[in-house]
């Protein structure tokens, strides 16, 4: 007891020392005992020229303001419409008209240049907030939607690269450090342009070098409930190559599509990251040169002729930006191309890439050329750092068309990107395109170039056998690092399990068994997931070859007292949107009235349902069902977006299995104002502590087995045009969540 106690008081003293050092190092007050000022920062970028004439001083000054707040919507198209339009009207415009302490708050602004105004920007503090309970009312919102996927807090410049990879629903993605995952987000959403397609034949492979990021990673990706997303754990640089099936013999994976935002130095981050003004030195960026360009080599290795691979950091020194890019160029010979987007993004400010540049050695030593560097730095400095001599080559390259976004011209943080077409295959592709491709084929490159050795006399084959056989041998089994995973095991289709699940949903015959896994090859299964066929294509030829943290959306749930009312399965809300095309029983469709009940009211008889969905229910056994909402198009005041809810028909009552997030989410969506209460507050911090788990036993299973939890105070406006409103909900009885 002693030595808990003792764990206990040393555990409180480093939180309290720790809050305290966040204090000193720019949390809320602390800001201010910040000195924003680096001269050697200063000195470096005014004598490479970055910023226009007669703005250096605006650009320091932009970056010694914080950082506006930048939100973007999220999920698929009609839903993030519906969204969109209950921002606009229930928040912005009161927002526009209020004043605090007698000055006018500034409403958030779309960002021009992002499609469909569905990215917003604010600069509204903390304590501008704490004092309206209208903002009040508009912070919550933004929290709740956040959790539930729907809004996510992303950087505005960190929106720019998957926006300018120009995404279709086909194409086979690779995001090579993809942690924490909002771009990753984004791609996954332009992937789903069509909801309803719940398997586009393309799909992202996310990937980061840190084990425990890919579960930050997981957890930001498994918002978005898509079949289509794998999460695997390897370093960029070295990203094994992946293999597919392909009319029935073994093919190289190719990606139509690569995101390649490299580690770098961030000194584009400055505005948030207030600890780069005190560390940032020149020698950051020299360290991290060759990882970056080892990162971009690999990842045009990967891409297909045809495709397109995005460039991107949040540096802005040359060494890491255009240095990197003329480097890769110049290996390419002429195999890749940069594109021209400037008419891509408009509305976007951005500065074309320099085709000069000067490196700086931390003590102040400036080099313009790889002949005046000492033999004594060439361990630090490398030739590719430099701009190319010829400038023949270099006017051939086109660096203008790369893109640097300051600071101070559309108050935003520091970015560089460049956008790569591949024309053709790498160089060293051509030349060894076996040995290069698949490391399964060396032993037939072996076999050639002894041929050639033997009847022609080869000398360049003769060379390339002697490099092959002094190469140690390959390992056997990769070395796994990290957490260790569950299998991925894929289901057959005449699986047991699928007997009793056929007949009580009525699976349509396209249902996709193949393509339903489990994450254990003994006892019972608990979770059935689903991934795309593709996906499936990855795991089954890879499985030795790669790390996967995670895949697959889960659509199918163990209920222990199911098997007596006909299967032993309920289905996931998390892929009721995947698996609901193909289920042709046990569907309720419902009205906006019903989902409301439904949402506010725990276990409410089948008689509180409207007549149509009260009739449908009477209809149906007990068990897990799915409550569907049509939107009429004659009808605008009602949400213009399908919804689809899993639920419960119990012997006189029914209920829906929604996580308490996503039930605030269609809440909102139907016209039903929710806000928590200082009680509510209090219990959401609990429950948030559960969600951070990986194998998370959500509490639907614990209400399946009676053991309902309280949930938050609720007030409920009806925003309806009929004036009518909800009553006010007691606290205990508000609802199914998870």
């Amino acid at each position: 007891c002693s030595k808990m106690g003792k764990r206990s008081r040393q555990r409180q003293k480093n939180q309290t020392a720790g809050r305290d050092s966040r204090d000193n190092a720019g949390w809320g007050a602390g800001y201010a005992d910040i000195v924003k000022e680096n001269k050697l920062f200063e000195h470096y970028y005014k004598e490479q020229g970055l910023v226009p004439d007669g703005e250096f001083e605006q650009f320091m000054e932009a970056l010694r303001e914080p950082l506006p707040a930048t939100i973007r919507i999220t999920g698929y198209k009609s839903h993030a419409k519906e969204i969109l339009h209950c921002l606009k009207e229930k928040y912005f415009k009161d927002i526009q008209e209020l004043e605090i302490d007698g000055q006018k708050i500034e409403a958030p602004q779309a960002l021009s240049w992002y499609p469909d105004e569905q990215a917003w920007h604010t600069n509204m503090s903390r304590k501008i907030i704490r004092k309206s309970p209208l903002l009040e009312k508009f912070h919550q919102f933004l929290v709740s939607e956040t959790e539930s996927g729907n809004i996510s807090r992303q950087e505005a410049v960190s929106m720019i690269p998957p926006l300018l990879l120009k995404i279709e629903p086909h194409h086979k993605i690779l995001d090579m450090c993809a942690a924490p995952g909002s771009k990753t987000a984004q791609l996954i959403e332009m992937l789903h342009s069509d909801m309803d397609v719940p398997f586009p034949e393309g799909f992202v492979i996310a990937n980061d070098v840190d084990n425990k990021r890919c579960y930050l990673l997981v957890h930001q990706a498994k918002r978005l409930n898509s079949p289509c997303i794998m999460v695997v754990n390897h370093d960029a640089s070295c990203i094994p190559t992946l293999q597919i099936d392909s009319d029935g013999k073994k093919d190289i994976l190719f990606y139509d599509r690569i995101l390649c935002d490299v580690p770098c130095s961030g000194d584009g981050t400055m505005r948030k990251n207030i600890d780069v003004w005190k560390k940032w030195t020149t020698s950051n960026s020299l360290h991290l040169h060759g990882l970056q360009l080892r990162i971009a080599v690999r990842g045009v290795e990967q891409l297909a002729v045809g495709g397109r691979m995005v460039y991107s950091t949040c540096s802005l020194n040359p060494i890491e930006d255009e240095a990197v890019i003329a480097a890769l160029l110049e290996k390419s010979e002429g195999a890749l191309e940069l594109a021209d987007c400037s008419a891509d993004l408009p509305g976007l400010k951005w500065m074309p890439g320099v085709t000069s540049w000067k490196l700086m050695t931390k003590e102040g030593q400036w080099f313009s050329d790889w002949s005046e560097v000492p033999s004594s730095r060439h361990t630090q400095i490398r030739p590719t750092m430099f701009p190319p001599k010829d400038p023949e080559k270099l006017a051939s390259m086109h660096l203008e068309r790369c893109m640097r976004i300051l600071p101070h011209h559309q108050n935003t943080g520091g970015f560089f990107v460049a956008v790569l077409e591949k024309k053709s295959l790498m160089p060293w592709n051509k030349r060894y395109p076996k040995y290069r491709l698949s490391n399964l084929s060396i032993w037939n490159l072996h076999k050639e170039c002894m041929l050639k050795v033997i009847i022609y006399g080869n000398i360049s084959s003769l060379l390339c056998l002697f490099f092959l056989f002094s190469r140690p041998p390959p390992l056997k089994k990769m070395r796994l690092f990290g957490y260790k995973e569950d299998p991925f095991v894929f289901l057959t289709e005449d699986d047991p399990v699928f007997t009793t699940i056929q007949s009580f949903y009525d699976l349509s015959p396209g249902f996709p068994k193949l393509n339903v896994l489990t994450r254990t090859h003994e006892g019972k299964k608990r979770h059935l997931y689903m991934v795309s066929k593709e996906l499936r294509n990855v795991l089954l030829n890879n499985s030795e070859r790669m790390k996967v943290i995670n895949t697959g959306v889960k659509v199918w749930s163990r209920n222990s007292d199911g098997e007596e009312f006909g299967c032993a399965f309920r289905l996931a809300q998390e892929g009721i949107y995947t698996l609901q095309p193909y289920i042709r029983s046990r569907i309720i469709r419902v009205s906006v009235e019903d989902i409301k009940v439904l949402l506010t009211q725990e276990n409410p008889f089948l008689s509180k349902l409207e007549d149509d969905a009260h009739a449908q229910a009477k209809k149906l056994g007990m068990g897990s069902i799915v409550l569907k909402y049509i939107p009429n198009p004659n009808n605008p005041a009602e949400p213009q977006c399908p919804i689809q809810l899993c639920g419960w028909r119990g012997k006189t009552s029914i209920r829906a299995f929604v996580p308490r997030n996503e039930r605030f989410h269609y809440l909102r969506m139907l016209g039903v104002e929710v806000f928590r209460d200082k009680q509510g507050l209090g219990q959401k911090r609990r429950d948030g502590d559960k969600e951070g788990k990986e194998e998370v036993a959500d509490e639907v299973e614990k209400e399946e087995e009676g053991a309902a939890e309280n949930e938050e105070d609720l007030d409920l406006e009806n925003a309806n045009e009929n004036g009518s409103s909800e009553p006010k909900t007691d606290s205990g009885n508000q609802g199914t969540s998870s």
